[in-house]
């Protein structure tokens, strides 16, 4: 069976053409830029038959309709093209952002489906119209061909009540739905089960703390399998300090910024979006740039990789004391899987609590899920490499196959 797995961003469009019979990834490619007056467009191909290239070049994009017909394209051509005709997909899985309470589980999509994502558009106003748009136009590039709806927000609506309501007016959730929905979700419920696999548990007899660390951070408490807590929150800006994101601050800031910097609210989430976090304090949200200032003497590199370590240590205490026991500590994402100073620094005074890294495991880089902690730690400390579009694709034949 081969799933295209399409991700609609809100200036970009991500997508992975697996065969999930082989097990193997026949392309992946991603158009950047749109809607800019320059963007690009690169796709990598990896099956046997053929040949091993990526190609990449520039070009305008309009939008993301526009960006549908060019991937559609792009995998048909002479040049890059690795189908003979897109009718030899058998499914379609989309990366939706948001899903409300409406969603708690992966959909096949109908007109029904549709419809409510686009009701939950005020919840997510730069994503989700993104994701409606590709799903629209692959059903028309796609004629007949099943397509699922998989939720960022779905693996963290078994958080309870206590956890996902703010202390506001109850108004405030009952007539506008504002609430903790979480994102990261199809990444931190793949890592889950990659987890429990490797422990050799099952999943819903293990506990562990997912630690999702990259441009865009998050974690999430999973009690015997399900999501009890999660640090991103109405928006993916809550939570653990981030690339570009500042994560949770004083909500009182806003209005004292609004009238001391003379900023409007628009002004001000594009600055708590785009200009803050690692970028805000030292300039740079490349951990590799921040190390290499931080060995050069650079003291806001150095404090950025302090405030930022400091946040998941203490959200890995919050989530320990939450879920009273834990099986292991799981880090993943760009910066989890492959920063050894970073899951060093995040775990570091964390003894008392059962945590103890080995530390030549911790700096000895090798593929695939693994352990990194002492013999004598309590708690299992992982490195699991995250892969959202198997997550996708593997959630899309489940549906499908049961459809038929």
């Amino acid at each position: 069976m081969k799933i295209l797995v399409i991700n609609c961003g809100s200036s970009s469009l991500k997508y992975q053409l697996l065969d999930m019979d082989a097990r193997s990834v026949i392309a992946n490619g991603v158009i950047e830029r749109i809607g800019e007056e320059t963007g690009t467009v690169s796709q990598q191909n990896h099956p046997d038959e053929w040949p091993d290239r990526k190609n990449s070049e520039d070009v305008r994009v309009k939008d993301h309709e526009a960006a549908m017909r060019l991937m559609a394209g792009k995998l048909t051509d002479g040049q890059w093209g690795v189908l003979r005709s897109l009718s030899e997909i058998d499914a379609l899985g989309h990366r939706v952002v948001q899903g409300g309470e409406r969603f708690s589980k992966p959909e096949l999509i109908t007109p029904e489906v549709i419809e409510s994502i686009r009701e939950t558009i005020p919840l997510a106003p730069l994503h989700n119209p993104a994701n409606l748009t590709g799903i629209e136009v692959a059903e028309e590039l796609f004629p007949g061909t099943p397509g699922v709806a998989v939720f960022d927000t779905e693996f963290h609506q078994t958080i309870p009540q206590k956890a996902f309501m703010y202390p506001l007016p109850k108004a405030f959730y009952t007539e506008n739905k504002i609430r903790k929905y979480g994102f990261h979700g199809t990444s931190h419920k793949y890592v889950t089960k990659a987890a429990c696999d490797h422990l050799g548990k099952a999943v819903g007899e293990t506990n562990l703390i997912t630690v999702h660390l990259g441009n865009g951070c998050s974690m999430a408490a999973v009690e015997k399998g399900r999501c009890v807590d999660t640090t991103m929150g109405f928006t993916p800006l809550a939570g653990l300090m981030m690339g570009t994101r500042c994560g949770d601050i004083d909500p009182a800031i806003h209005a004292f910024v609004a009238k001391h910097r003379k900023l409007s609210l628009a002004e001000i989430d594009s600055v708590l979006n785009k200009e803050s976090g690692l970028t805000g304090i030292c300039g740079k949200n490349d951990f590799r740039d921040i190390h290499a200032a931080r060995e050069k003497g650079d003291k806001d590199a150095q404090l950025a990789f302090e405030m930022f370590t400091y946040r998941v240590r203490k959200t890995i205490g919050a989530y320990m004391a939450v879920l009273k026991t834990v099986d292991a500590i799981a880090f993943t994402a760009g910066i989890g899987e492959n920063d050894q100073f970073v899951r060093a620094a995040a775990c570091e005074g964390l003894e008392r609590l059962g945590v103890r890294l080995d530390s030549d495991e911790n700096t000895t880089r090798r593929p695939g899920t693994r352990s990194i902690h002492a013999r004598d730690s309590e708690v299992a400390v992982l490195i699991v490499p995250t892969d959202e579009e198997l997550e996708i694709a593997q959630a899309t034949r489940a549906l499908v196959e049961n459809k038929h």
